[in-house]
């Protein structure tokens, strides 16, 4: 009778495991179908470049006397469309242009490192194959403010000014005597497993703007929820992460140049450390000395440009024309 028993719940086991296991086959078999269908449905709203093996995807929109280059945050999965209300607003007046780099939104995935040289040197091949013309106007989103800080001091001539949207500069972490963050590198296989897949599922708003209704169109809203099934965390993004210790070495010495207009847009409600500083308080260390250098306080979230893309519009307008003035 005891055998019985045994050799019973053993076959209960063993089916429960080979039932988990058809689940997960069946699940990453769906989430590849999905991943085919999605690339196929939602076309890319740019153009894709071939930059050494790899495509590259770059969006533009508007003319005008200036070209600004906007540069994603660490892990925004489609950052065409994250940036496309703000894209809107400023290219009323100004060619703007979202490079995506690899890993993000439309573009192939690289097995090169994420260091800082390679980074830069991709996004200037991309601006290069497009024939887009500098010099430019940088205008990076968070991690992307130490990759424009390489850009400026490498090639200053190709850089008219810096836009930063509440953008991290190398000399932050010292500043506020914090740690560099890092990713736990087992997370480069939530995106190829369909993991992000079911957490978008799960909780779809986790992975899209938070801004008002009617801000970001229903296909815009479709075409991020895609992009970020199949490309949340992949290898790319959770490398760019463990890189940045590294590149923040390679440009803690460096400042923009004293001459090179800049502007800060920060979240004016920031936590305030033991001694008082804040990004504000970062931000004035970054000032150059060009007249019209100045920082924005916004209320709102470190994704400023969901909520306040009109304004940073018009001070971007306004901040381009001190610049022409002097």
């Amino acid at each position: 009778m005891y055998a019985k028993k045994k050799f019973r719940l053993l076959m209960i086991i063993r089916n429960c495991f080979l039932l988990i296991i058809a689940i997960i086959l069946i699940w990453f078999i769906f989430h590849q179908v999905m991943n085919l269908y999605e690339k196929k449905h939602y076309s890319p709203i740019g153009k894709r470049f071939n930059i050494e093996e790899y495509n590259m995807h770059v969006y533009m929109k508007g003319e005008g006397e200036n070209t600004i280059v906007l540069l994603p945050g660490l892990g925004t999965a489609a950052p065409a469309l994250d940036f496309q209300p703000l894209v809107e607003e400023m290219s009323k007046d100004n060619r703007v242009i979202v490079v995506e780099p690899f890993g993000y939104g439309w573009s192939d995935m690289t097995n090169k490192e994420r260091t800082v040289e390679n980074i830069v040197e991709e996004i200037r091949l991309a601006l290069q194959k497009a024939n887009i013309e500098g010099p430019y106007i940088l205008m990076p989103h968070s991690i992307s403010g130490i990759y424009s800080m390489y850009y400026a001091n490498k090639y200053p001539d190709e850089v008219n000014a810096v836009i930063g949207i509440d953008a991290t500069l190398p000399k932050a972490t010292q500043y506020f005597s914090e740690d560099v963050p890092t990713m736990p590198k087992f997370m480069r296989y939530v995106a190829p497993t369909g993991l992000a897949r079911i957490a978008l599922y799960i909780e779809p708003d986790d992975y899209l703007p938070l801004a008002e209704d009617g801000t970001y169109s229903k296909e815009n809203l479709q075409n991020t929820k895609a992009i970020s099934a199949r490309k949340a965390y992949n290898k790319n993004v959770v490398n760019e992460a463990n890189e940045i210790k590294n590149n923040i070495d390679k440009t803690n010495h460096m400042s923009f140049p004293t001459d090179m207009p800049v502007l800060f847009f920060a979240a004016k409600k920031d936590k305030v450390n033991a001694e008082g500083k804040t990004n504000v308080t970062f931000y004035q260390t970054q000032l150059t000395k060009f007249p019209t250098s100045k920082i924005v306080t916004l209320e709102g979230h470190h994704y400023l440009h969901w909520t306040h893309y009109k304004e940073m519009s018009d001070e971007v307008n306004e901040f381009l024309v001190s610049i022409n003035a002097n």
